[in-house]
């Protein structure tokens, strides 16, 4: 009796224990989340830090450098790009009215879908809050405006550490398996660590192809607002599946205001670049680097942005690259160390030698 209360007593308190901890990791899924995009930036800039450093310089140095770098790209765009976009959203708000008597006088004289969304406006500006109602929302907006900045900082700051104290970890956890397993557990990390990479790398690569590619091809075909559509159709490629098909809607909808045929150029146009990407471009780009199927794909980018919000299905393919891999390992008792290991813009096996 007493050794079956104890056994009892046990099974309980552990039950209880991975109650407590799911728990507690879906109340902090938020930075749980954010940890696990610094580990995926911190795996996709790794290889550099390491050529860096085996030329001599520090690793803390070599961080920095990767940090510079992203800067001043993010610099070197918003200064080619925002002064054209500017002045494409300036002509595509000239001939908006502003005030309600303008919007007014614009429905009486539209008809069809211009016409009820015209009267719409008109009826919500005449339900505008007063000064003393925004006060909250705006003091809301500055609060979530902190919030994404300590969250950037606190990203960037965690990829840099994860550099330094990556083996130390590894080390660690290696100590706490059987000896046989060592070995297995050592090279699935450095898998999941060089798909990790390689699909950040490639991505960052594909948001730059397709943001010129497209923004090149809509300037051909007389598409307005190019810049900003083909901009925007780069950006939205970080998220899989649903990205690029809202881009392709969007650039056909505002084809539509100039004309049938622009509207017709730039579906084909999204579809070349479709074909293109998924047949020529994206395979040199990534290749092999998570090796899901679409189907994967899509069923895990909706599942966790239903489930954990929007910056869940940024991280959906990486989040299921590292569980098929842990399922190649463990269940079909697959050996880490003979998968293809996956190489974008450095050679992956060199930097873990």
């Amino acid at each position: 009796m007493a050794e079956t209360a104890r056994r009892a007593f046990i099974a309980t308190l552990v039950g209880v224990s991975v109650v407590a901890v799911a728990l507690a990791l879906w109340k902090l899924k938020t930075v749980v989340l954010l940890i696990f995009l610094a580990f995926t930036i911190s795996a996709a800039m790794r290889p550099g830090v390491e050529a860096l450093h085996r030329r001599g310089l520090p690793r803390v140095a070599g961080v920095l450098v990767h940090y510079l770098v992203v800067a001043a790209l993010v610099a070197g765009v918003l200064w080619l790009a925002v002064p054209r976009a500017v002045d494409q959203i300036d002509a595509a708000i000239a001939n908006v009215p502003q005030t309600r008597a303008q919007i007014g006088r614009a429905a009486q004289q539209s008809s069809g879908i211009k016409h009820d969304i015209l009267v719409a406006l008109q009826h919500r500006l005449k339900r505008l809050p007063h000064a003393s109602e925004v006060v909250r929302p705006a003091a809301h907006i500055t609060v979530r405006a902190f919030e994404v900045i300590v969250a950037i900082f606190f990203v960037f700051a965690s990829a840099a550490y994860w550099i330094f104290e990556r083996e130390k970890l590894i080390d660690y956890v290696v100590a706490l398996v059987p000896h046989r397993h060592r070995k297995t557990v050592r090279d699935t990390w450095h898998l999941i660590d060089l798909k990790l990479g390689s699909y950040v790398r490639g991505q960052g690569l594909l948001i730059l192809i397709v943001a010129v590619l497209l923004s090149a091809a809509f300037w051909a075909i007389h598409e307005p607002y190019w810049l900003l559509l083909g901009s925007f159709a780069g950006i939205v490629e970080v998220v899989p599946v649903i990205g690029p098909i809202s881009a392709g809607i969007l650039a056909i909808g505002v084809g539509l205001t100039k004309s049938w045929g622009v509207a017709l150029a730039a579906g084909i146009v999204v579809l070349v670049q479709r074909q293109l990407e998924d047949y020529l471009i994206a395979p040199r780009v990534i290749g092999s680097a998570v090796g899901l199927s679409p189907l994967l794909v899509m069923i895990a980018v909706i599942s966790s942005g239903i489930l954990l919000g929007p910056l869940a299905v940024v991280l959906a393919i990486p989040a299921v690259a590292v569980l098929s891999t842990l399922v190649d390992v463990i269940v079909r008792d697959r050996d880490p160390a003979q998968e293809d290991v996956p190489t974008v813009l450095f050679p992956a096996k060199e930097v873990e030698r």
